[in-house]
C-alpha cells in the first residue's frame, strides 16, 4: 500500500514535512497520536517508497545516536492525478478546428506513434501478412483494446477484420470520435508500415456493434 492509498502513511509523511527539523519515531508518534510501532512500519514503507529520508543523528554524547527521519524534497506525488481531464482539453482543442482538418492531423498523429509503437522486421526478413497482423494484434492487446481477429479465408490467409472488443479511452472516443477514431486507424496503419507488411488497415467502423469496434484489413499493392 502506497502513501497516496493509505490516509495513516499519508500523515505520517505529513508531520514530517511540516516538521521545521527531521524528527524521530517517538516524536513523530506524539504528533499523531498512535502507538509507536505504527509509525515505525509506516516510516519504513515511506523510506521504501523512496519519499523519506533516514539518517543516524550525530550524537553529542554516550550511548546510540538517535535514527531521525525527513521527508525527501520535492513535489507532491501523492495528489489526485486527472490525466483524463487533461486528454479532454486537447482534444476539445483539436475537435474545434475544421473536422477534415482534425481528421487528418489525427490519423498523421496515430500513424507517427504507431510507427514508433512497434520493432520493424529483422534485416532480410521477407514481412509476411501473417507475423504482421500477428505483431498488430500484439500492440493492440498491450494497448487495451482486446482484439479479436474475424474473416481470415481458411487457407491461412490473414484476416479481413480486427474486432476491438474494449477501447482504453471509451468515454473520449464516446465525445470526440471524430479525432479518437481516426487516431486508433493511424495507430494501426502507422504500425503496419513500420513492419513492411503486406496490407494495411482500410477503415475503422466505430462502435460497429454495441460492444465493438471493426477494423478492416487490405492487402496493399506492390509498387
Amino acid at each position: 500500500m502506497t502513501a497516496r492509498k493509505s490516509p495513516r502513511r499519508r500523515e505520517v509523511l505529513d508531520v514530517l514535512r511540516a516538521a521545521p527539523s527531521p524528527l524521530g519515531v517517538a516524536e513523530t508518534a506524539e504528533r499523531i497520536g498512535v502507538h509507536p510501532n505504527t509509525v515505525r512500519f509506516h516510516l519504513d514503507a515511506l523510506v521504501a517508497e523512496g519519499l523519506v529520508e533516514r539518517r543516524a543523528e550525530v550524537s553529542s554524547g554516550p550511548g546510540r545516536p538517535r535514527t531521525v527521519y525527513t521527508a525527501r524534497p520535492g513535489m507532491d506525488r501523492g495528489g489526485t492525478r486527472d490525466y483524463r481531464l487533461l486528454a479532454r482539453i486537447l482534444l476539445s482543442r483539436w475537435a474545434s478546428a475544421d473536422p477534415a482538418t482534425a481528421r487528418t492531423e489525427a490519423m498523421e498523429t496515430g500513424r507517427a506513434w504507431g510507427g514508433f509503437l512497434v520493432e520493424p522486421p529483422p534485416p532480410f526478413e521477407e514481412p509476411t501478412a501473417g507475423r504482421s497482423v500477428a505483431a498488430l494484434l500484439a500492440l493492440l492487446s498491450e494497448l487495451g483494446f482486446a482484439p479479436r481477429p474475424e474473416g481470415a479465408d481458411g487457407t491461412g490467409g490473414p484476416p479481413r477484420r480486427i474486432r476491438l472488443r474494449h477501447c482504453p479511452f471509451l468515454e473520449l472516443a464516446e465525445e470526440h470520435a471524430q479525432v479518437v477514431c481516426p487516431l486508433h486507424l493511424g495507430l494501426m496503419q502507422g504500425a503496419l508500415a513500420r513492419l513492411d507488411a503486406p496490407l494495411t488497415a482500410t477503415g475503422l467502423e466505430p462502435f460497429a456493434d454495441p460492444d465493438s469496434c471493426v477494423a478492416h484489413l487490405a492487402e496493399t499493392t506492390a509498387v
